[in-house]
């Protein structure tokens, strides 16, 4: 983490998938991936690291569409394609501690949201009801921008009319963090919610 004393913070965004949405039960898409004869971590890639998925991210085709490819890639039929879905994705929840801490900075700070995330995660959030954690939620899917690309910093920063040096990034990917402190913003690397609370309280104290 690299914050000059004389900086002064008026905002933090945060990541979803990986520090706000987690993998807290392995299990299920554990499971799902020996059906295939495949790990967890292949399964993984067939998912999230191809071409299909970097589409859906840009927003250049739906998250229906890159299931499809996924489900053709595993050898079943475009039926199986919504099951396969719920499976792979059964483990994961949302941390509604961390959630409730987000709310909590309001309106001291204010909050957003830098996703890279297929064109359903605004209706994600939305059927799980914490929207209103954040002031503004950039979506590369909706933007057509991607970690680490700098405009999609560029985008948040303007939404909220903050400088780069005003703002803080939460986000579990060292690269996305390197994006963030490319283009002026502090970073702070996700690895527990707890350490990371305790590392912004400490940030808040020290720049107030």
């Amino acid at each position: 983490m690299n914050i000059p004393l004389q900086s002064t913070i008026r905002a933090l965004y945060f990541d979803l998938g990986g520090v706000i949405v987690r993998t807290g039960d392995r299990e299920p898409r554990t499971k799902l991936a020996a059906r295939f004869g495949l790990s967890y971590d292949e399964l993984g890639k067939i998912v999230f690291e191809n071409e299909s998925s970097a589409r859906a991210s840009l927003g250049a085709i739906s998250t229906v569409e890159h299931w499809l490819t996924v489900v053709q890639r595993l050898g079943l039929p475009p039926t199986e394609a919504d099951t396969v879905r719920q499976e792979f994705f059964a483990g994961d929840s949302v941390d509604l501690d961390l959630i409730n801490f987000i709310r909590s900075l309001r309106p001291m700070y204010r909050t957003g949201l830098i996703s890279n995330a297929w064109p359903d995660l605004r209706a994600y959030i939305l059927s799980q009801k914490f929207e209103d954690a954040f002031d503004c939620m950039v979506i590369s899917a909706e933007v057509g921008l991607v970690k680490p690309d700098p405009r999609i910093y560029h985008l948040a920063l303007e939404k909220l009319g903050v400088a780069p040096g005003e703002a803080v990034f939460v986000d579990d990917m060292d690269r996305n963090i390197a994006g963030a402190q490319a283009v002026g913003m502090h970073g702070i690397q996700f690895t527990q919610p707890d350490k990371v609370i305790r590392e912004l309280k400490q940030l808040f104290v020290n720049h107030k």
